[in-house]
C-alpha cells in the first residue's frame, strides 16, 4: 500500500476545484453534479476515483439523437467501467455516442438495431487503435471496458449493455405507494451460473473456458466478465502473442473468441409509475443491492441523488474493511482501491408529462461528461505497470 503512495503524492491544490456547477464539482477523489435537467425531467451524476488512474467513465447527452433537425431527440446514457487501464473506456466515452447519432440519422429513427451498430462500430474502431499502437504498445490489447447504455425516445427506453454495469428502475406500485426496484440490464458475468452454462456451449471443446482462481469464476483464469468493448488479447489469436505479458497470454491458441461484444438489449415502453432510473458500474452494485439503491434515491430529494449513492456506497465498503468513513476518505487514489473500486452512478428521473411528448420536439443539446483527477501518462511515476494500476480486471 504505501508504495503506491510513495509514488505519487500529489498536492492538495490539485484535488480541489471550485467552479460553475454546469460542468460539476471536485472534492478530493469524488466529483459530482448534483442536479441537471434531460429532456425527460432531472438527472443526477457523481464519481468517485479508487484507481490511480481512474477507469470509469460515463455521459448524459440530451435532445438531438442524430444530426438531422426532424429528430428522433431523448436522452442518452452511458457508463463505461474500464479495465486494464482507462484507454477503452475514455474511447466509448468518445465515440459511442457519435457512432449512435450516425446509424440514427441513417435509419431517420431510434431502433435496437441502430443500438447494436454502435456498439459494433465503436468495437471495431478500438480494435483499430489496439491494431496502431500494438508495435510499441503492445499491453492495449489487454485493456477493455464494460459498457451500460440507456437512451429514452418517443416514450420508449432501450437498455444496452455488455459486462457488469447495471440499469435499475424504480417502479411506484400504486395499490401499496412501494417503490420497487426492477433490474433492466441483463450482466455477463461469470460468477452467474446461467453466463457460465452459455460459455460452456459456445465453447464444448475447452473445459477450462471458466475455472474457478481464488474462489472467483474467472474465464480463463482470466477476466470476470464475458462481454466488453476491447480485450483483444481474449478475441483475436494474432493478439495473444509476445510483446504481450506473461500473464495474459494463453498456452493454447484459439480459434474462436473466448470474450464476446454482442451486447444484450431489451426495450421498454416506459409507463406513468415509472419514477426513476439509477445507472451505475458495479463499483456500487458490490456495496448496496437493487432495492437499497432504490429506496435511498426514493426517500430523499432529487437533488444530490447520485452522490448520496456513492456515499452509501462507501460507508458499506468502510464498514467491511472495519475503517472509520472520515478515515476511509482520506486514503489515497490507488491505494483506494484495496477498500472499494471506481464508482459511477447516474440518476435518470422520468417526468411522465415529459417522457409522453414526441421524440420529434426539438430541444437545445446538453452534453455532461462524469469527472474525475484525469492526468497525463507522465504525471505517474513509472513504479507500477499499467496493469498493475487496472486492479478491476
Amino acid at each position: 500500500m504505501n508504495l503506491l503512495r510513495a509514488c505519487w503524492h500529489p498536492g492538495s491544490d490539485r484535488y480541489v476545484h471550485t467552479g460553475s456547477d454546469a460542468v460539476g464539482r471536485q472534492d478530493g477523489l469524488l466529483w459530482y453534479k448534483d442536479t441537471g435537467q434531460h429532456l425527460h425531467g432531472e438527472f443526477s451524476m457523481a464519481v468517485v476515483q479508487a484507481n490511480n488512474l481512474l477507469e470509469d467513465q460515463s455521459q448524459l447527452e440530451s435532445g438531438p439523437l442524430s444530426s438531422l433537425e426532424s429528430g428522433p431527440y431523448g436522452t442518452f446514457v452511458g457508463v463505461y467501467d474500464g479495465h486494464g487501464g482507462p484507454e477503452t473506456s475514455r474511447y466509448i466515452n468518445q465515440n459511442l455516442f457519435q457512432n449512435l447519432k450516425r446509424f440514427t440519422s441513417e435509419q431517420q429513427l431510434m431502433s435496437a438495431e441502430v443500438i447494436r451498430k454502435a456498439f459494433q462500430a465503436t468495437e471495431e474502431g478500438f480494435l483499430s487503435v489496439v491494431t496502431k499502437q500494438w508495435p510499441e504498445k503492445p499491453q492495449i490489447a489487454a485493456v477493455g471496458s464494460c459498457c451500460l447504455a440507456g437512451v429514452i425516445s418517443s416514450g420508449t427506453l432501450y437498455i444496452a449493455n455488455l459486462g457488469d454495469s447495471r440499469a435499475v428502475l424504480g417502479r411506484l406500485v400504486k395499490a401499496t405507494g412501494e417503490v420497487l426496484a426492477v433490474q433492466l440490464s441483463a450482466e455477463h458475468n461469470a460468477s452467474i451460473e446461467s453466463v457460465r452454462q452459455e460459455l460452456f456451449s459456445l465453447h464444448p471443446d475447452d473445459s477450462k473456458i471458466v475455472v474457478l482462481k481464488h474462489n472467483v469464476w474467472r474465464v480463463k483464469g482470466l477476466i470476470q466478465i464475458t462481454r466488453s468493448i476491447g480485450d483483444v488479447y481474449l478475441k483475436k489469436a494474432e493478439f495473444n502473442r509476445e510483446p504481450l505479458y506473461a500473464r495474459f497470454r494463453l498456452r493454447e491458441p484459439f480459434r474462436r473468441p473466448v470474450l464476446s461484444s454482442e451486447p444484450s438489449i431489451s426495450v421498454h415502453p416506459l409507463q406513468p409509475h415509472d419514477q426513476f432510473i439509477i445507472f451505475a458500474s458495479d463499483g456500487l452494485w458490490e456495496q448496496l443491492s437493487n432495492q437499497e439503491a432504490v429506496d435511498i434515491v426514493q426517500n430523499h430529494p432529487h437533488n444530490g441523488s447520485a452522490r448520496r449513492l456513492v456515499k452509501a456506497a462507501l460507508l458499506e465498503a468502510a464498514k467491511k474493511r472495519e475503517v472509520r468513513y472520515s478515515d476511509l476518505k482520506k486514503i489515497d487514489r490507488g491505494v483506494r482501491r484495496h477498500f472499494h473500486d471506481d464508482i459511477t452512478v447516474i440518476v435518470v428521473f422520468l417526468d411522465s408529462n415529459l417522457v409522453s411528448r414526441t421524440s420529434f420536439s426539438r430541444s437545445p443539446a446538453l452534453s455532461v461528461r462524469g469527472g474525475g483527477i484525469n492526468l497525463p501518462a507522465k504525471s505517474l511515476a513509472p513504479c507500477a505497470t499499467p496493469m498493475e494500476l487496472g486492479a478491476s480486471l
